[in-house]
């Protein structure tokens, strides 16, 4: 694999420039606080991390487009006399609709998983590793006594909690819209079955947890992506690409036998939580192959960075 190059010019917001000056005395600061002094490194490291992700404008952006989708698929539906067959689950949560604004929230993260919610944390995921090496950052990152380890933590971190901002931004923008477009009460789950309100919203909320789980597992395959390249572009592009043949692939009957193991094909089964009773058995088949893709990218993530020259 060709290493890491590291070249351009520091981007704003990014860190950059030397280590500051006592940062290779950590190790006696460490023996001064005792044992906390590295969670206290950690949490710092972290906040600047999040500060950087959620503070970049092009992120704002996607958050604000990501908050627009929902109020038009609300919208839309309710200006439409038959809203019209879109095709998998969300026929039913359509069908369901008009008589409770809390299927809204089904819909928008259904319809939204197809593209716009993989596209956003492929962004910040693409970027993790990838955008430091381009903006000459990542060297001196490394230079502070961080490690390499600790460093792809902090960055994953910041990928879950982009991907948990965007999934319960789109949830709760669904809800909120469906509230005043349509009515709200006892909603009559998929299976027949009618609950009160409150459980239909710890539903809505286990469901929201469920699709977040998904896009965190995409953002572990993107920062493998991202530990490949220096041009973060193009680790967005692969994982943008990764997507769209898992989702092709998992719509073709002759590639029934690899579904399963395709990243994106449990995504959409949060559906089994809007029937009586659960059907946990496929909550935890996608649960396990969320964890099996973080395993596997994480480790080849970890295998790619410790290996790396990013010192050059």
């Amino acid at each position: 694999m060709a290493e890491l190059l590291v070249t351009g010019s520091p981007a704003p917001g990014s860190v950059a420039g030397p280590a500051p000056a006592g940062a290779g005395c950590a190790g006696g600061a460490v023996a001064r606080h005792g044992g906390s002094a590295p969670v206290r490194a950690w949490l710092r490291f972290f906040r600047s991390e999040l500060r950087l992700v959620f503070g970049r404008r092009r992120n704002q952006a996607l958050l604000a487009v990501v908050a627009v989708f929902p109020l038009i698929i609300g919208i839309g539906l309710r200006l439409s006399e038959q809203p019209g067959n879109t095709g998998g689950p969300s026929v039913a949560f359509i069908s369901q609709l008009a008589g409770n604004g809390v299927f809204l929230s089904f819909i928008a993260l259904t319809l939204l998983l197809i593209l716009v919610m993989p596209l956003a944390v492929a962004v910040v995921a693409g970027d993790s590793i990838a955008g430091e090496a381009g903006y000459g950052t990542l060297r001196y990152l490394l230079a502070v006594p961080a490690g390499r380890v600790r460093l792809l933590t902090v960055k994953y971190a910041a990928i879950v909690v982009f991907a948990l901002a965007v999934t319960f931004l789109v949830a709760a923008v669904a809800l909120a819209t469906g509230a005043v477009l349509f009515p709200l009460g006892a909603v009559t789950l998929l299976s027949g079955t009618t609950v009160p309100l409150a459980d239909a919203m710890l539903r809505l909320l286990f469901v929201t947890l469920y699709v977040a789980a998904a896009m965190a597992s995409l953002g572990a395959i993107g920062l493998a992506v991202s530990t490949l390249t220096e041009h973060a572009i193009g680790a967005i592009a692969a994982l943008a690409i990764v997507v769209v043949t898992s989702e092709v692939a998992d719509n073709v009957p002759q590639f029934a036998a690899i579904h399963p193991y395709l990243p994106t094909h449990w995504w959409t089964s949060f559906d089994s939580l809007l029937r009586v009773p659960v059907d946990t058995g496929t909550l935890l088949r996608g649960l396990l192959s969320f964890a099996v893709y973080l395993l596997l990218s994480g480790s080849f993530a970890w295998a790619r960075f410790t290996s790396a020259d990013v010192t050059s």
